[in-house]
């Protein structure tokens, strides 16, 4: 049964109403019609079995049926701070982390970071980043869109962060002592992870020893080398195998 993405499901209203890009979905491309069964979802976590009462060019009215089970959160709450990438290396690091299960991404901007956008370009990147989340959670069949904040610079990242408990780490190539297997042989399961990951030159050495007066521990993946994004994508599958519900 498809399934369509909506802000907010009220359990005491019978119907719901899509509007925009899920509406023109249903009405244009898929052609459905009155009756036709369905699956919303919110970001709340919600999920309800629902069908078509009514439709248009502008919105869909779908009356709720009954409410679904949804799959059981990771007990891994794992946050990915990111520097901007290029559009396609960002829609793809999403993507892919949200069928991870990443709770949150955490964008910024950092000194090699080299797209730089400006207020109206951030926002416009924010609406794309959501929209590439909300689909791929519905894909995935998670129980809520990955969450994405607004792009800030690192150091605000940085304090931000800095109270949070938890494992966090920040990957860095020139790291020589500590590697993330030697470390998570050593380190008991913790429940909340933060995981801090460079743009495509990576971070300066300065960068490293702010992140390191915030709680950071720097580690490396070892010896090969990876592009940005497969490096978020990396570190979030084995920390999901590690502490997360990478397994039965």
């Amino acid at each position: 049964m498809r399934r369509f993405f909506i802000e907010n499901i009220d359990p005491q209203e019978e119907l719901c109403t899509l509007t925009g890009q899920e509406a023109r979905h249903i009405y244009k491309v898929l052609r459905m019609e009155p009756g036709d069964p369905l699956i919303l979802l919110d970001r709340q976590g919600r999920h309800y079995q629902a069908r078509i009462d009514a439709i248009s060019r502008q919105q869909v009215q779908v009356k709720l049926e009954k409410p679904l089970p949804v799959l059981t959160a990771s007990p891994l709450d794992l946050t990915i701070c990111q520097a901007v990438l290029k559009p396609r290396a960002m829609d793809l690091l999403i993507e892919k982390i949200s069928e991870l299960g990443v709770t949150r991404l955490l964008p910024f901007i950092s000194s090699r970071t080299v797209l730089r956008p400006d207020a109206a370009q951030a926002k416009a990147k924010m609406r794309h980043w959501q929209a590439v989340a909300q689909s791929a959670a519905k894909q995935s069949e998670r129980a809520a869109p990955l969450s994405i904040e607004p792009i800030r610079g690192f150091e605000e990242i940085l304090n931000q962060l800095q109270t949070e408990t938890g494992c966090k780490l920040i990957l860095w190539e020139e790291e020589e002592f500590i590697d993330l297997k030697s470390l998570l042989k050593a380190s008991a399961a913790q429940s909340h992870f933060i995981g801090m990951i460079g743009p495509e030159g990576g971070f300066n050495q300065n960068e490293v020893q702010l992140a390191g007066a915030a709680g950071f521990v720097s580690v490396s993946l070892g010896r090969r080398i990876l592009r940005a994004e497969t490096a978020g994508i990396t570190l979030s599958a084995l920390m999901q195998y590690e502490w997360g519900d990478l397994g039965l």
